[in-house]
């Protein structure tokens, strides 16, 4: 998993998941695009940006300002080789037929739409560049439906689809598109959310990005539309 002279965007870059792929991505000779919502969370994870290393904040929600993103990616870097769609979101929610636009809304773009804009960005360049990869996070939740998550499940299943979709149609072209299936990811956040739960059961952030690294490189070459359940002992 070599990604020596390769270009990698990470969306949700200053959350945990997003750090734990930068850092082995790095490690292993990548170039980063890091995008993230504000410019001062990106600081505050990663200090100020170098020559191999690019803090982009940007809205996923507005398409001009993805766009922008992308551009100055390329332009500084040439190409983009990798885009690990991390960005996304989970909140419980009523029975589905008490289910409010708002909370329908929100899922779906904060799962769905980031995703859409990113690869409307970024997938023009990687057929002019000759291919690439791009792996998106979907949910292990997502395989069924379950009470109270019908928007959370019906937003990371549309991700699983969308994934089988691309890869159907950009295999030919060189680019492999692929997603993980994690289940509870061992974060702060999740460790005060649930209290009671033993997070040594969980999925930790860097088991997560190896797996993510795997799909991402040139050592999963024949693999395209797989979903990956990454569910540690949960």
């Amino acid at each position: 998993m070599d990604f020596a002279n390769k270009t990698v965007l990470i969306t949700g870059a200053a959350g945990n998941l997003g750090a734990a792929v930068a850092e082995l991505l790095s490690a292993r000779g990548a170039r980063l695009a890091l995008l993230d919502l504000r410019r001062d969370g990106l600081v505050q994870r990663y200090g100020q940006a170098t020559d191999r290393r690019l803090l982009l904040p940007a809205n996923l929600l507005q398409p001009a300002e993805v766009q922008e993103a992308v551009v100055a990616a390329q332009q500084q870097f040439g190409r983009i080789d990798v885009l690990c769609n991390l960005a996304g979101g989970f909140r419980m929610g009523p029975p589905v037929h008490e289910t409010q636009d708002r909370d329908w809304d929100f899922l779906m773009d904060i799962n769905v739409r980031t995703l859409l804009n990113m690869v409307r960005a970024v997938v023009p360049g990687m057929l002019s560049s000759g291919g690439g990869s791009i792996v998106n996070v979907g949910a292990q939740s997502a395989l069924r439906g379950a009470a109270h998550m019908g928007a959370y499940t019906a937003s990371k299943g549309a991700v699983i689809r969308l994934t089988e979709s691309m890869a159907a149609e950009l295999r030919e072209q060189n680019i492999r598109v692929n997603c993980v299936l994690p289940s509870i990811i061992d974060t702060p956040e999740n460790r005060a959310a649930m209290p009671e739960a033993d997070p040594t059961r969980w999925v930790a952030p860097h088991d997560l990005a190896q797996a993510i690294a795997f799909l991402a490189s040139d050592a999963a070459c024949a693999v395209h539309g797989v979903a990956l359940p990454v569910s540690g002992l949960s």
